[in-house]
């Protein structure tokens, strides 16, 4: 009984993370494209590729990017292009290893990253204290918030 009991506990935690995950990414998607014709996937592509730097081990390349957003390979590849289209990318090759390929953000990107990034806060602000109203999401919005990177 006591088993059966923790796997419904397990089962019923992880539906409301998913419905905390589902409430914020949609919250945050419409503040981006409203404000910023961005998706959460493209500014999280931006914010990611940001943190770059120089130097040995500075640049991620497309398969670490890939793990960084969540996506597969190809979708990444594709939604790197659709960017490069935009201005908001840069691909070069690797100069050590000419079979690599590196991403960087352009001037045009950093702007628009840094416009989009109080959108992104404030968006995801109103989905935590929306969630917070909720017994169900409260203790995980409450962890969403002590989270340090």
């Amino acid at each position: 009984m006591a088993t059966r009991t923790r796997r419904a506990g397990l089962a019923q935690g992880w539906c409301a993370l998913s419905v905390l995950h589902d409430r914020i990414d949609a919250r945050l998607e419409r503040a981006l494209q409203a404000e910023h014709e961005l998706s959460v996937r493209e500014f999280s592509l931006l914010d990611v590729l940001s943190r770059q730097h120089d130097g040995p081990g500075g640049h991620l390349r497309m398969s670490q990017v890939a793990e960084a957003v969540v996506l597969s390979q190809s979708a990444t590849t594709r939604l790197v292009g659709r960017l490069e289209d935009r201005g908001l990318l840069a691909r070069y090759l690797c100069p050590d290893d000419r079979r690599g390929i590196y991403t960087d953000v352009t001037p045009a990107g950093t702007a628009l990253l840094e416009a989009a990034r109080p959108t992104n806060d404030a968006a995801l602000r109103d989905a935590l204290d929306a969630a917070l109203d909720d017994p169900d999401l409260a203790p995980l919005a409450h962890a969403v918030e002590t989270l340090h990177p």
